[in-house]
């Protein structure tokens, strides 16, 4: 039986194909693309429910370089669990925003009551290379030393992300184990890892939300012409690690329609054969993104509901 689109994900494609044909960028232009993607996330955001019981400070992170960055940290009213989640936003490593994720995670830390930290990283073509996980590190490394101060347990504190931020979340969890930082849980949503991934699969090309030029194009800007050779770090592009012993516990969630597939299947495998608790969810009938773009879908409820499941249970 061929892959086919879940029904409730496809209706809801299919009304927003109404409004005229979902716009593409030419391959390898990085800032048509960025445009784009903050475009939709702005689209999606505006819809996103607000969380009145959620509050939200924003901190300021120094970094080795003279910049700083922004963290925005976020709390329930009433809730003090202990566990907290450094959060890593989407946008193909060249995109996004915390501005652009805001009622997202507030609505996670709503509905979880899990306190959020949501790290500003710079992001490619501008800041390339390992400078995007540097970034989204320093944010977990200002969670434990002001730990104290927030309430919260170091040692209970997970990384989270969604597509690009996910493949920068995991290069964070590498980051913690190589520094000796005990990280919980690092939890991966249809991550981005794979710099390689760039040659269509014709099963996927057809439905693929992030296409393969796509990818191209934000790998690019991330690796330059260090994009598919054996120069590129694992911390940059976590498919490349040989080594997953020892790395924090994980949860992966993808579709089975989404080109980030394989390399999430297997980014699960080398942590399962490396002795690593690892939950892993294929979705069918999924595409990249599939909760973003039809959050009242069956498949999208029952992937909050096990990605929920997960914060709450660091």
């Amino acid at each position: 039986m061929p892959l086919t689109l879940d029904t409730e994900i496809a209706a809801a494609l299919a009304l927003a194909a109404e409004a005229g044909p979902a716009p593409t960028t030419p391959r390898g232009d990085v800032h048509a693309l960025r445009t784009l993607v903050n475009t939709a996330l702005a689209a999606i955001e505006s819809v996103e429910a607000e969380s009145p019981h959620v509050t939200f400070v924003d901190h300021s992170i120094a970094m080795s370089d003279g910049a700083v960055i922004a963290a925005r940290w976020y709390t329930k009213a009433g809730s003090r669990p202990g566990s907290a989640v450094l959060y890593v936003h989407g946008g193909g490593m060249i995109a996004g925003s915390v501005e652009l994720y805001h009622r997202f995670v507030a609505r996670n830390v709503d509905v979880t009551g899990v306190p959020f930290l949501s790290v500003d990283y710079r992001l490619a073509p501008e800041f390339a290379g390992t400078c995007l996980v540097d970034d989204a590190y320093a944010g977990l490394v200002w969670l434990v030393e002001h730990a104290a101060e927030l309430g919260i347990d170091p040692t209970r504190i997970a990384v989270m992300g969604d597509s690009g931020g996910g493949g920068v979340a995991a290069g964070v969890a590498i980051a913690a184990r190589d520094s000796a930082i005990l990280l919980a849980k690092q939890i991966l949503i249809y991550p981005m890892l794979d710099d390689r991934n760039v040659a269509p699969d014709p099963h996927l090309s057809p439905m693929a939300s992030w296409t393969y030029d796509n990818n191209f194009t934000g790998w690019s800007a991330v690796l330059g012409d260090d994009l598919g050779s054996d120069r590129v770090s694992p911390l940059a592009a976590p498919a490349r690690l040989e080594n997953f012993d020892d790395l924090a516990p994980a949860y992966v969630d993808v579709g089975d329609l989404d080109i980030f597939r394989d390399e999430g299947i297997r980014y699960a495998l080398n942590l399962l054969q490396a002795g690593v608790s690892t939950e892993l969810h294929v979705r069918p009938g999924c595409i990249h993104s599939f909760d973003r773009f039809a959050p009242g879908a069956r498949p999208s409820a029952a992937s909050w509901s096990d990605r929920c499941r997960a914060i709450t249970t660091i």
